[in-house]
């Protein structure tokens, strides 16, 4: 595999990264437009996809990042070790950013870098320790176990197989081991049980990528992961009936459908920039694919000292907001295009920042 890189995965991932950006900086929380809101509960929103997609790139780009560090297996077990647990320090950092007033009895543990970095870990060693065969059935094996888990293991005083915020497993698990160190009395979307399906979702990016990669025809190659990727949307839409497709609890179905249309974004990606080769337009997705870390990263630090800061009694976020964009947008649009142009604003900014990172070569890793 060498050092080669993939033009559409570093577009892919840019194009989870600032979705990710607007997804979590909208003007106002109180005025939120509809698409960028998760589900209530079951179904799903486009929302509802933006984390996966990032595991599925984080998987995707495992093999590649383990093949420049290939030589001993304790270079790379180094590798893994280190990174997994910084990004689970930095996103506990991010928890304690955003959380006003700071308590130790109810900060928030769980979080999308502390997945992440649960994830990378037995993904990085499920691919440097074993062969695909493994893997896939690593991947159906936790798909499968979690659904059993979910239905058929009781829950104390509820019952078995109920999924409801009150009654789940998922969430009867995170407050036993976490207590009250959650995003909400019930539970938590990145809690611990729920863990174990989004190891399905990153294997599945694994597989992308590892099947991308190898030599041979690349267009052919697009058309065979596009139809996995309809297959996978296909099971996940049928299992949907059975066990509902649900962000919050990461369940199987959620998992198999939302890294089938991964893969089928992945896919046209791929015979976009990777084999067609029109690759000017997508230079903004690169930036922030090229440095998803400072990104994200960056870019809930800011909002939150921006939500933080006042100024004559106002949140500095507030008082941009207010002036820049909801004076004059929500007589002419309404509320919801007024948050909806900030976080848009939001994100070109982001894009600025990044693409002069991009260009001077200052590439935030660990």
């Amino acid at each position: 595999m060498g050092n080669q890189r993939l033009e559409s995965l570093d577009v892919f991932r840019g194009l989870t990264i600032a979705a990710m950006i607007l997804v979590s900086t909208p003007g106002s929380w109180d005025a939120v437009y509809a698409p960028l809101n998760h589900a209530a509960w079951n179904g799903w929103t486009p929302t509802d996809l933006v984390f996966p997609f990032l595991l599925f790139a984080m998987g995707a780009a495992v093999p590649f990042a383990l093949a420049r560090r290939r030589g001993t297996h304790r270079r790379v077990r180094h590798h893994v070790i280190r990174r997994a647990l910084i990004l689970f320090a930095i996103g506990l950092v991010l928890n304690a950013i955003e959380t006003s007033p700071l308590s130790p009895a109810t900060f928030r543990i769980p979080g999308v870098l502390q997945r992440i970095a649960v994830v990378f870990a037995i993904v990085a060693v499920l691919t440097e320790r074993t062969t695909w065969r493994t893997q896939v059935a690593v991947a159906i094996g936790a798909l499968l176990g979690y659904w059993a888990l979910m239905a058929r293991v009781p829950v104390p005083g509820v019952g078995v197989g109920v999924l409801t915020p009150e009654g789940n497993l998922a969430g009867y698990v995170d407050r036993a081991i976490f207590g009250h160190h959650l995003s909400n009395p019930l539970g938590d979307p990145e809690g611990l049980l729920s863990t174990i399906p989004a190891v399905a979702t990153a294997l599945a990016g694994v597989f992308a990528g590892d099947w991308l990669s190898q030599p041979g025809e690349t267009g052919r190659r697009t058309i065979v992961l596009c139809a996995a990727g309809v297959v996978a949307v296909a099971i996940g839409l049928a299992w949907d009936r059975a066990f509902p497709i649900n962000k919050n609890l990461w369940t199987s179905s959620f998992a198999i459908f939302s890294a089938g249309l991964a893969a089928i974004v992945l896919a046209a990606a791929h015979w976009v920039l990777d084999v067609k080769g029109w690759r000017a337009w997508a230079m903004p997705l690169h930036a922030f694919g090229r440095n998803p870390l400072a990104g994200y990263a960056g870019s809930v630090a800011l909002d939150a000292a921006l939500t933080r800061w006042t100024m004559q009694d106002a949140s500095i976020k507030g008082a941009i907001y207010q002036y820049a964009f909801a004076s004059w947008i929500t007589p002419l649009a309404g509320a919801e295009a007024a948050s909806f142009a900030y976080a848009l604003a939001y994100v070109a900014f982001w894009g600025g920042v990044l693409g002069v990172m991009y260009r001077r070569r200052m590439f935030v890793g660990i």
